[in-house]
Formats: C-alpha cells, sequence, structure tokens
C-alpha cells in the first residue's frame, strides 16, 4: 500500500494515534524488543516490537526521527538498566548520578536510531525493510563511532539459540541484520504479502541445521578458574583485600596441580611493582604450573590495567596491557588536554587515569599454547579480538562486581560465548564475583562457577577450531551486505518518487 508522505496514516494504513499517547506505545514497543536480550532471552518479542515499529513508522522523516529515537529509548532503557550498578558501590557519594547514568546511556544509544529512522524515511517512504535495516546500520555505527559500544547489538538476541552459529561467518553486524529481516519479514506478511514468509522459514531450517547437542568428552588441558567473590566496596579494602589473596591462593593450592591457574581482573589489589611477594605466595601455590593474573601497573608516568603470565618461580614470562580502555571509567576523553590547562586529575601522567596498551597480540603460555587475553571491556569488541597469529584459545578476566548481580555480568558473559563461536576459540573467563566459565569453540558453557559463589573450578580446555570466515575477514563482508541493501532499497524508494 503506499502511503503518501504528510498522511496521518501509518504504514499498515491505520489512523495514527494521539502524540502523547503513540509516544508512549513506541518507548513500550522499545522496552520489548529490548527483552531479546541476556538474561530475559525473549528473541521472538524483540523481533514482533520491530515489526509493529516499522508497521507504525510515520511516512515523514521528521516524524520518523522522534519515533526512532523513542523506540531507542525503550530499547536501550531496557536493555543497559544495569548500568546504575557502578553508581551504587557508594551510594551516599555517587547514588544520586545514577538515574541520569541511565537516561544518558539510553538517549544517547538512541540517536543512533533516530539518524537511522530518518534516513529510512527520506530514502524510501514506505518501505518496511529499509528502516529496520538501517537500524542494523546503526548498530554496526555503534561498534565503531567514539571508540565504540556494541553492547546490546540486535543481533545479541540470538546468542542462545543455534543461530548463534552464523557468527562463525558473519559476526554480530551479520547477526544483526538477520534480526532486521526477519522482523521486515513479519511487518510483510501483515501486509499481505505473503512471499515474505520465505525468509522466517529459512531461518527455520537453519536453526534445524545449526542445532547443537552439548559438549563432547575430550581429555585436554586442565584450567583452573579461581573466582574470589570480591565484591566491589569491600575489593580495595586493605584487610579484606588480603583476606580475597589469601582466599585465592589457598584455591590454586587446592586438589591435583592444573595445568593452568587463571585468577580474574585486578586479582592483586597493588601495584605490579609492590606484588613481589604476593606473585610468589601465588607461583608457589601453583606448583609450577602457569599463572594468568590480573594486576595493575605503572610504566614509567604512565598506568595500565594488565595481566601477567606467572611461570615457575615466579618469574613473568609476559605482560598484556589493555588497549580498549573505558571512556570516562579508566580514562577522561580529551585528559592530556585539560592537563595542559592545569586539570591533571583527568590525565593519564601521574595517575590520574589508565592508559591504553599497544593492541591486540598473543601471549606464550607454557604447556597450553599461545593466548589471546582479554581484560573485561575488550571482550565486547568483537572486530579487535583477532590477532596476527592465530592462538590456542581466549583468555577473559573481568571484574563484574561493578555491574550488580542481575543483567550486566549476564549480557557480558553472552558477549564472551559469542567471541568465541566467531574467533571458533574456547574462551576462559574468569570473574572476580561470577560469572567465570570455560566456553567451548561452539560458544557452549562447559563449567562454569555462579554468581556470588567464592570457588574454584577445573575445567578440560576444549578443542580450537580451524579458523572461522569471520577471524579472516571480520566485519567487512556484513557491511558490505548491508550497504548494498540499503542501497537497492534506497533507489527503488527513489524510483518510486520520480
Amino acid at each position: 500500500m503506499l502511503i503518501r508522505a504528510g498522511s496521518n496514516a501509518c504504514a499498515c494504513g491505520c489512523p495514527m494515534p494521539r502524540p502523547t499517547k503513540a509516544a508512549a506505545i513506541i518507548v513500550i514497543l522499545g522496552a520489548l524488543a529490548g527483552l531479546g536480550q541476556a538474561p530475559w532471552g525473549l528473541w521472538p518479542l524483540t523481533i514482533l516490537a520491530m515489526a509493529v515499529w516499522v508497521l507504525r513508522l510515520a511516512p515523514t522523516a521528521r516524524m520518523a526521527l522522534r519515533q526512532g529515537w523513542l523506540f531507542g529509548v525503550g530499547y536501550f532503557a531496557t536493555t543497559l538498566h544495569w548500568i546504575v550498578s557502578p553508581f551504587l558501590v557508594d551510594a551516599a557519594v555517587t547514588g544520586w548520578m545514577a538515574p541520569f547514568a541511565l537516561i544518558l546511556m539510553a538517549g544517547g544509544a538512541a540517536v543512533f536510531w533516530a539518524v537511522a529512522a530518518y534516513c529510512a524515511r527520506r530514502l524510501h517512504a514506505t518501505s518496511v525493510m529499509l528502516p529496520v535495516l538501517m537500524i542494523a546500520a546503526a548498530e554496526a555505527a555503534r561498534s565503531y563511532v567514539f571508540t565504540g559500544f556494541p553492547w546490546g547489538l540486535t543481533g545479541h538476541i540470538w546468542i542462545d539459540t543455534p543461530l548463534a552459529q552464523l557468527a562463525a561467518l558473519v559476526g554480530p553486524i551479520g547477526l544483526s541484520i538477520l534480526t532486521a529481516i526477519l522482523a521486515a519479514s513479519l511487518a510483510l506478511v501483515w501486509q499481505r504479502r505473503y512471499w515474505a514468509a520465505f525468509m522466517p522459514v529459512l531461518a527455520a531450517g537453519a536453526w534445524a541445521f545449526l542445532h547443537l547437542g552439548p559438549p563432547p568428552q575430550y581429555d585436554g588441558p586442565v584450567v583452573r578458574m579461581v573466582q574470589p567473590n570480591a565484591n566491589q566496596d569491600e575489593k580495595w579494602d586493605p584487610v579484606k583485600s588480603q583476606e580475597f589473596l589469601t582466599r585465592m591462593v589457598g584455591f590454586t593450592a587446592a586438589d591435583a596441580r592444573p595445568d593452568l591457574v587463571v585468577w580474574p581482573e585486578t586479582a592483586i589489589s597493588y601495584l605490579l611493582e609492590y606484588a613481589d611477594d604476593a606473585l610468589v605466595e601465588a607461583s608457589d601455590a601453583a606448583r609450577g604450573a602457569p599463572m594468568v593474573i590480573g594486576i595493575n601497573r605503572r610504566g614509567g608516568q604512565r598506568y595500565y590495567n594488565a595481566s601477567v603470565v606467572l611461570n615457575r618461580g615466579a618469574v613473568i614470562a609476559d605482560v598484556y596491557d589493555k588497549a580498549h580502555i573505558v571512556p570516562f571509567g579508566e580514562y577522561i576523553p580529551g585528559g592530556e588536554l585539560l592537563a595542559m590547562l592545569g586539570f591533571n586529575q583527568f590525565s593519564a601522567l601521574n595517575g590520574g587515569a589508565f592508559s591504553a596498551g599497544v593492541g591486540a597480540r598473543t601471549v606464550a603460555i607454557d604447556g597450553i599454547g599461545n593466548a589471546r587475553i582479554l581484560i573485561c571491556y575488550e571482550g565486547i569488541f568483537a572486530h579487535e579480538v583477532g590477532t596476527d597469529t592465530r592462538p590456542r584459545l581466549l583468555v577473559l578476566i573481568t571484574n563484574d562486581a561493578w555491574f550488580g548481580p542481575a543483567a550486566g555480568p549476564k549480557q557480558h558473559l553472552a558477549q564472551a560465548r559469542l567471541r568465541a563461536i566467531e574467533q571458533g576459540l574456547p574462551m576462559v573467563r574468569v570473574a572476580n564475583t561470577g560469572i567465570s566459565a570455560m566456553i567451548d569453540a561452539q560458544g557452549r558453557i562447559t563449567h562454569h562457577i555462579g554468581m556470588a559463589r567464592a570457588a574454584y573450578q577445573d575445567a578440560p580446555l576444549p578443542p580450537a577450531m580451524a579458523a572461522t570466515y569471520y577471524s579472516r575477514h571480520g566485519d567487512f563482508p556484513a557491511l558490505l551486505l548491508l550497504v548494498i541493501m540499503i542501497g537497492l532499497l534506497g533507489v527503488m524508494g527513489r524510483a518510486k518518487v520520480h
């Protein structure tokens, strides 16, 4: 059905409701779409909500801009609601900032979707396929622009389904395109264009074909994951931090010696240059097994969030510095310029903030092979995981205590599973307090330690698979496909106008 620009009908031909009511409906639709993310996993709601949204989308670009933003606000407020948790660690001091953090995050991320809806209507006033494909493009932009924040992508709704295996081919942006196509197909079927049912049928066939059984049994090097259950409000307390260290040493020394021991991000609460005694204690407990330990360090006047590979006798075999650090969390953008103006507390020099490491690389672990270490935030960037030398495994150490016990850590874990699928590599994920897990190369969790538990877990390291298409080519094929599809629909829209 052709809808004239400027009319008061939506794409399905229904009259548009009053502005206030319409805005509330769109925000609610966005919130329902967000329930496809972990920990809810209600992906049919995401597809349905996106389909209804695009059917209700105004034909004019100006109105679509507002509707895209409102839909994004609902989506991101649901998906990123955990962002308030860091501000509640010291609620008396920073608790007042929590609601503003959520408002700014949801409203800011929604700008990408607003621009997507605007551009879609500028290119094609009546298409239901183009707006959702532009949302996928917005998600791609969100993955890269301003250092990127690819958390809660629409493609992440598939992580708990067999379709997640497609990430080995097309990555998270390709999965976001899949989400868009299925939502548009549902909208087209509603408009009685029944040929569009082909795409859901094809997706169902892929679902059945890609279905995975339980992880197979295998004998591999035994990795010990050590989780101290260090709550954020206690982590840097001198007495508590010593208790956590003692706990981790005890877990490391328990039972038969493993082949590798992994401690979480900032497991040792003081700088590397002052940690000799702790490292000796840890190494002795490991009884000759190599260790990966998270610890901060100083290099000259700069500070780094780092991890060390520790060999027998507390010999530091390698150091990896976190390369993708958190804006406004680990550094202030423009901090060096502010330091020149006298505001040294915002600079990476003299301890005002952390500096970034040199970038993606592998480290050698005795008896295991090469490993790609990721520290917390780095694990959400699919396009930054790959290295020139293909590793044997991924190791992700994190401090998820910042993000409370609910959605934040679970979404972070879900993304870790996707990184394993994309690279075709097993991942050892160790957190200060939940959720630590051994993940195989197809994203299945073989062993784990739950939230708020002080424990260790021994797990055989799953085998690596052959290098995946995504590990070789990254996001480029999916981005090229997206550009071609949007371009074709844009040309069709222009042809209708003329």
